[in-house]
């Protein structure tokens, strides 16, 4: 990979509500080419601990940059560009997260990796896992699944929990909310099926855009269909990510969207629980 880049002074730790941009701009075309080969080199917007509802227990969550698609309610649209990041040996990635196993090992948690899209850094992402598996830390992937194929069955065997994150089951309704087609979505969960790997859906609920009953009940239908769905989260839509939109001059289509009311939400969860699922 030639010469490590420069270190930077930015702590890894921090919110993911932090606006966080250009951090790895210093790293060459050449140098971030082998990185996402390699997996010898991530892009990390920040991580944080003791977090309680990104997978079972008390865990890290470590936010990669990068992200191919554009959703209309991303909370976080300064990880969809990989060189926001900040350059992270995979070295100190694991030290970091192996800081943390006795407490993560106490309180039933272990490591969530989410984003931006953390399939994008493939190579990077499962030698963390590999690696931190090692002191039996249990390992989550949150992501859109579009990029699925890209793990080996080997690969998903470090992967203790994928949360899943379905946009949306119609086609033209996914393509409206992150510009991209839901094919390979579909194909992946299907194939996490196949496999019986453990899987949590999850379903951001956006009123006069994500809510219309017969869509939820479609992805329930399909979720149950599947045999390996062990819960369902349903995220009702937050504006805490706005003013990251409006920092970066990026034009915010849910400007004027409200989140959706305590009834709105439960009557979503109830379609859910009608086909037999847990949902939270």
């Amino acid at each position: 990979m030639g010469q490590d880049p420069p270190k930077t002074e930015v702590p890894l730790e921090a919110s993911p509500y932090d606006l966080r941009v250009s951090l790895g701009e210093h790293v060459d075309e050449s140098q971030t080419r082998a990185a996402l080969k390699s997996g010898d080199l991530g892009f990390v917007h920040s991580y944080t601990t003791g977090s309680a509802v990104d997978g079972p227990g008390m865990r890290v969550v470590v936010w990669f940059t990068g992200c191919q698609f554009r959703c209309l309610f991303c909370h976080n649209p300064d990880t969809w560009k990989l060189h926001n990041g900040i350059p992270v040996p995979l070295t100190r990635a694991v030290e970091e997260v192996r800081r943390y196993r006795h407490g993560l090992h106490t309180m039933k948690g272990g490591l969530t990796v989410s984003g931006g899209e953390p399939l994008l850094q493939d190579r990077f992402l499962i030698r963390l896992f590999t690696a931190v598996k090692e002191t039996k830390i249990h390992t989550t992937v949150d992501t859109n699944g579009y990029f699925g194929d890209r793990l080996s069955d080997a690969d998903l065997q470090a992967c203790d929990l994928v949360m899943l994150g379905l946009k949306g089951l119609d086609p033209e309704l996914h393509r409206r909310i992150t510009g991209m087609e839901n094919g390979p979505v579909l194909a992946f969960a299907h194939r996490l099926a196949a496999l019986r790997r453990p899987m949590w859906l999850r379903y951001v609920l956006v009123p006069r855009l994500s809510d219309d009953v017969d869509e939820i009940k479609r992805v329930a239908e399909f979720a149950a269909a599947l045999g390996n769905v062990e819960q369902v989260e349903l995220l009702p839509f937050h504006q805490l990510g706005r003013f990251k939109w409006e920092k970066l001059g990026m034009k915010y289509e849910l400007q004027n969207a409200t989140p959706p009311s305590p009834e709105q939400t439960e009557q979503a969860m109830a379609v859910f629980r009608s086909v037999g699922l847990e949902v939270h």
